[in-house]
């Protein structure tokens, strides 16, 4: 990624995710954010990318992020995975959508960001940015196609 911040957040006492997520949207770029949540033992990683800087990359980003091949199980597991209510932080609130597993981040009933696996964060970073440098818009093509052709051939050089 290009930038990074590392932001921990617990349980979300003294308004921590508006704070983090208030940061990210301020800095327009992806905040790496440790989430300890309280009665879990494991701490989760998630990349919370801003809704603009996320709609650049998949705009750019030719496929969506491969899923695993996981067992049937595991593939109807993470397929239906329980409803929640959406969680109220501050001025803002996470939905956990049902597919995929990324969380939209709204704020007055608008996204202003979405959390992602931080593996598809990079992935999707990595494809939109490959796919943009290669890409000419028609003018710039036309002017390239024709300065090519004036340049003389490698046999009269």
């Amino acid at each position: 990624m290009g930038f990074e911040i590392d932001a921990v957040v617990g349980y979300p006492i003294n308004d921590e995710m508006d704070r983090v997520l208030g940061l990210a949207e301020a800095v327009g770029e992806p905040v790496t954010v440790t989430f300890l949540w309280e009665g879990r033992e494991e701490a989760e990683r998630a990349v919370l990318v801003p809704a603009a800087t996320l709609a650049f990359w998949e705009h750019w980003a030719p496929t969506s992020y491969p899923t695993s091949d996981a067992g049937e199980e595991n593939r109807a597991a993470a397929q239906e995975p329980e409803l929640a209510h959406p969680a109220k932080f501050g001025t803002f609130t996470l939905f956990r959508r049902r597919a995929g597993g990324r969380t939209a981040v709204a704020r007055n009933g608008v996204v202003v960001a979405e959390l992602l696996d931080p593996d598809e964060a990079h992935w999707l970073q990595e494809k939109a940015r490959n796919v943009r440098q290669g890409f000419m818009d028609p003018k710039q093509k036309a002017a390239f196609e024709e300065f090519l052709a004036r340049q003389a051939s490698l046999d009269d050089q």
